[in-house]
Formats: C-alpha cells, sequence, structure tokens
C-alpha cells in the first residue's frame, strides 16, 4: 500500500514515537521512508563562515535528516534524505503531491500544545493542504500499536467522508483488521439550520444509512469483520471515547481543505481529534 513514505522532520524533541510508526509501517510494506527538513525562509538564516556564504538552517537541516535516516538504515529501512528552502506546511504539502508520496507521517501536539515549529501547528496546516494522506502521531500521551487490529472510521456521509472510506477499507483488508464505521448524531455534524429542519428520528436513519453504506463498501473491498456503530453527542468526544473503549489503532477521517466550511463533522472536528486522539490519526483531504 504504502512504496514511498514522507516523514518531515526538524529541530525541535518529541517526534521519537511518529519516527518509530513511520518505520513499523516502513519495515511491514517494505517502504522507502524520504527524511524531509524545511529550511524555513520565513527566518533570516543567512551567515558567512569564512568566505563563504551559508544558510545556517540549511545546514542544521541537513545533519537532522541524516542523523535520523541513520537510525533508519541501521534498522534496515530504505531511506533517502531532502532539504528544502520555504514556507514549511506548504512546501511539505507541495512537495508530497510533486513526488507523488502514498502518505505523510507527522507528530502533533495534544490538547492545548501550540507551537511555532514543525511539530505543532504546521502539522495541522498540512493536514488541511495536503492532498495526500497524513497520518498523525501525538507527540505526548501516544498510543501506538501496529500492524492495526482495529480501524475507526468516523463518518457523516459527506463527499469528505467518503473519501476516507477507501482509505479506511485498504488498510483493514490489508491487515485483517476489524473495521468500525460510526456517524455520530448531534448539531455540530450538521449546523443548527439543518438540525432544527429535521426530526431526531430522521437524523438517527440518515445516520444508519451512511453507516450502512459506508460498511457495505467496506465488506466489498474485502474487509472481513465490519462494527456498525450510531451514537448521540459531541462528535469530536464522542471517537475519542469510542476509540479509547474498543482498542482502536487508528482513526481514519476525512478533512474539508483549506477553503471548506468547518461546520460538517468532518472539517472542524478532525482537527479536534487530531489534538485528543492518543492513537493515531489518518486524514484524507477531499
Amino acid at each position: 500500500m504504502y512504496d514511498d513514505l514522507l516523514v518531515p522532520v526538524d529541530q525541535s524533541a518529541g517526534a521519537t514515537t511518529a519516527l518509530e510508526h513511520a518505520q513499523e509501517i516502513a519495515e511491514r510494506f517494505g517502504s522507502t521512508v524520504h527524511v524531509l527538513n524545511v529550511a524555513n525562509t520565513n527566518r533570516d538564516s543567512v551567515t558567512v563562515v569564512g568566505s563563504e556564504v551559508v544558510d545556517a538552517l540549511e545546514h542544521e537541516g541537513e545533519d537532522v535528516v541524516e542523523e535520523v535516516a541513520t537510525d533508519l538504515r541501521d534498522a534496515g529501512i530504505d531511506c533517502r534524505t531532502e532539504v528544502l528552502q520555504g514556507d514549511p506546511a506548504a512546501t511539505i504539502a507541495d512537495y508530497a503531491e510533486s513526488q507523488n508520496f502514498d502518505l505523510v507521517v507527522m507528530p502533533t501536539h495534544g490538547r492545548s500544545g501550540l507551537s511555532r515549529y514543525l511539530l505543532g501547528s504546521v502539522t495541522e496546516k498540512v493536514v488541511r493542504l495536503s492532498p495526500v494522506p497524513v497520518l498523525t502521531v501525538r507527540m505526548e500521551e501516544a498510543r501506538t500499536s501496529f500492524p492495526y487490529e482495529n480501524v475507526l472510521l468516523p463518518t457523516d456521509g459527506s463527499e469528505a467522508a467518503t473519501q476516507a472510506v477507501g482509505q479506511a477499507t485498504d488498510i483493514a483488508a490489508e491487515l485483517d483488521a476489524t473495521l468500525h464505521v460510526l456517524s455520530v448524531v448531534g448539531e455540530p455534524s450538521l449546523g443548527l439550520d439543518v438540525r432544527s429542519q429535521v426530526s431526531d428520528a430522521d437524523l438517527r436513519e440518515a445516520a444508519e444509512e451512511t453507516v450502512s453504506n459506508a460498511a457495505e463498501t467496506a465488506t466489498d473491498g474485502g474487509v472481513e469483520r465490519v462494527v456498525e456503530h450510531v451514537e448521540r453527542g459531541d462528535p469530536a468526544r464522542v471517537i475519542d471515547a469510542y476509540a479509547e473503549e474498543n482498542d482502536v489503532n487508528l482513526v481514519v477521517m476525512g478533512t474539508t481543505g483549506r477553503r471548506e466550511i468547518d461546520r460538517i463533522l468532518l472539517g472542524g472536528v478532525t482537527e479536534k481529534v487530531l489534538r485528543s486522539s492518543p492513537v493515531p490519526v489518518m486524514t484524507v483531504r477531499k
């Protein structure tokens, strides 16, 4: 499934879990890992060493990617390195698309964590920008297990959610995992303007139909065990609770991209789950 993985890194601490998870995926699928550092052109980094003009950030980036690549190669992983200049989030997203990578693996902060560095808010920007699926792993309190045994697919029937169905199906089928298809009935998933015009029964019926359709797609795609579930409540909280209670190893969600309104479940809620989920979250952009 994943021939080429892109793993962006920088000088920040705390990315070990994400790197180890990328290594596990690479070992399972025989992937080549491409380690990328972006020398942020928003910062003044040009200096003179002797008679030579050098970019200090680019020089530091070369050291960072080589250190990571050495560890991966020692573990038997085929590895390539690259240092680019530019705005980190946009550069990562554009590079992932131009090089046809299968998956981007990045760490992210938790509920209250904000960072100016790659390993924080930039990850969330990449999720919104990247047409390539992005796998995020919490920098703290992460709970990773691979191969995945339980994959959770939250869906609300939107176009963004539909994009994620195929990705979740492929993963579950390849790893012989149980796929849990979940739809949350609640005001945040549809918006107050819609919520006021339909009954609770109608909302639940629509959610059950959405789950059934996704489950049918997964079964047709080779997934042997599919669990269907509809629940009422706050979407992000329900998703996190379901993942915890059912030993979920991976959450696969759609995201609406850079310009869509985040009123639907798989918009703003996706970013909440990125910050709160203790298990890896894979996002698929519409």
